[in-house]
């Protein structure tokens, strides 16, 4: 197709790699089907027999897999990265397909929900079937979405009962490689290694990526990270935490934001910030694995509750040196852009689900468990 009349799927895809190029010819047409009717189920997009089987001989093909379903997408993401200036923010998160099936085999399991209680008062407990997606999204420091780094798909087969488990077992003695946490690992190390520019790089995960490992391989890798913390881990000399010595901060500036209250009223909330580079500790099960880091923590947080709204209280962490007030509160604004993250996913389910087979199995299915997004990581 000329350049001139090309769609912008025809770009997206343009870097695509795939053993036969019938494969290739295939996605392409798929894609252009899917593209008139979006939100569509294969059926009507593909709207006869003929084209909707191929469609499915496609997805259930052993030769396919997301990694080239979504290579061109990738290419086009690195492409656009080289082509913008200054530190490049990839966003990670999760997110959920939920089907509705008879039995769970054919597509797995995500998580189980509370659906309320029966007439004889019982809690009645109800299993999602789906598949879950941790994605990194590349942005810009002013919030501008570039594209995908790297997708991991994958479904459980059974629960794993990882709350009795850690009854019997100190989670942090378990390796990383057998944590369903060791996807923001891979999604670091694959991003990282597509844009080829790790200085740039800038990981920005909630407090479920709050994993001391993450912090070693981004200090090897040479990359960066704002992460949003929920451990106080061993700090200085080991006899005392980070929250010990963030007591010991004096407030270092003031800083202004616009929220919304419990009515949707948008108020001016004034944040006092702190922050110090504190020579942080692995797990006490993990230190002759990992090394001792030199990382700044950052709390910025409202001195009383006001009454209509929950008091701001953001405690992040960081290899990124801060020296003033105003490093900060750019620090707290990148972390800030991992929003865009919740905003854009959604949009992308329907797009992404081109990288899952027909008949609901994962090319690359694991047997990892994952939680479902959790509002007070905001």
């Amino acid at each position: 197709m000329p350049v001139a009349t090309r769609c912008w799927w025809e770009e997206e895809l343009a870097g695509s790699t795939f053993a036969d190029a019938r494969l290739e010819q295939r996605l392409h047409r798929l894609v252009g089907q899917m593209d008139r009717s979006l939100g569509a189920s294969l059926p009507f997009a593909c709207q006869d027999w003929a084209s909707t089987k191929a469609a499915y001989r496609f997805f259930s093909n052993e030769r396919v897999s997301e990694a080239q379903i979504l290579s061109g997408h990738f290419a086009s993401t690195r492409e656009r990265v080289r082509a913008s200036e200054g530190p490049v923010l990839v966003l990670q998160d999760t997110t959920e397909f939920t089907f509705q099936r008879e039995s769970h085999e054919a597509v797995g399991i995500t998580r189980t929900v509370n659906t309320g209680r029966d007439k004889a008062g019982q809690v009645r407990m109800h299993t999602l079937c789906g598949l879950l997606m941790h994605a990194s999204l590349a942005v810009t420091t002013d919030g501008l979405p570039v594209g995908l780094a790297a997708v991991k798909f994958w479904s459980r087969q059974k629960f794993k009962g990882t709350n009795a488990l850690k009854r019997k077992v100190n989670p942090t003695r378990v390796p990383i490689e057998q944590k369903e946490s060791f996807r923001w690992l891979e999604n670091l190390r694959q991003s990282t290694s597509l844009f080829a520019a790790p200085d740039r790089c800038v990981h920005v995960g909630d407090r479920k990526s709050d994993i001391y490992e993450l912090f070693s391989l981004a200090h090897d890798l040479g990359t960066h990270f704002i992460v949003r913390s929920c451990v106080d881990r061993l700090a200085g000399d080991g006899q005392h935490t980070i929250a010990n010595e963030m007591d010991e901060v004096a407030v270092q500036g003031l800083h202004r934001v616009e929220v919304r209250d419990q009515r949707g009223r948008l108020v001016t909330a004034s944040v006092e910030l702190r922050y110090r580079r504190i020579t942080v500790l692995p797990p006490i099960g993990k230190q002759k694995r990992y090394p001792l880091l030199s990382l700044t923590v950052l709390h910025a947080c409202e001195p009383e509750t006001p009454k209509d709204r929950p008091a701001i209280d953001w405690r992040l962490i960081t290899d990124l040196l801060v020296d003033s007030p105003e490093q900060a509160v750019e620090k707290l604004d990148w972390y800030a852009r991992r929003w865009k993250i919740e905003i854009v996913l959604p949009q992308m389910t329907k797009a992404s689900a081109l990288a899952v087979r027909a008949d609901g199995n994962h090319v690359a299915d694991l047997d990892l468990g994952l939680g479902h997004h959790d509002p007070a990581d905001e």
